[in-house]
């Protein structure tokens, strides 16, 4: 079983990822952060790929909630995925 959380502070300026999990190595398959851009878990049956993607999603400027359907439409194993996003 792995738990993860994803926040941004309240003033924007700051975000953080946390896993724990049976998982070894959980750290380089759930988390993904970018200072001023946001952060990410993915997990379950992780897609790794979406950390990329979703970060350059927001980068150019997308919302969670956009970075997260573009992930969704794009991905036929989507249902067995958890993943969280947050944005500037």
């Amino acid at each position: 079983m792995t738990f993860s959380i994803v926040a941004r502070s309240d003033d924007g300026e700051t975000w953080g990822v946390a896993v724990a999990s049976k998982f070894l190595a959980v750290g380089s398959a759930v988390p993904a952060a970018v200072a001023q851009v946001g952060a990410l878990a993915t997990q379950a049956d992780a897609n790794v790929a979406y950390k990329g993607l979703a970060l350059s999603h927001l980068d150019e400027g997308a919302t969670a909630s956009v970075a997260l359907q573009r992930l969704l439409e794009e991905d036929e194993g989507r249902d067995h995925r958890q993943v969280g996003i947050v944005d500037v």
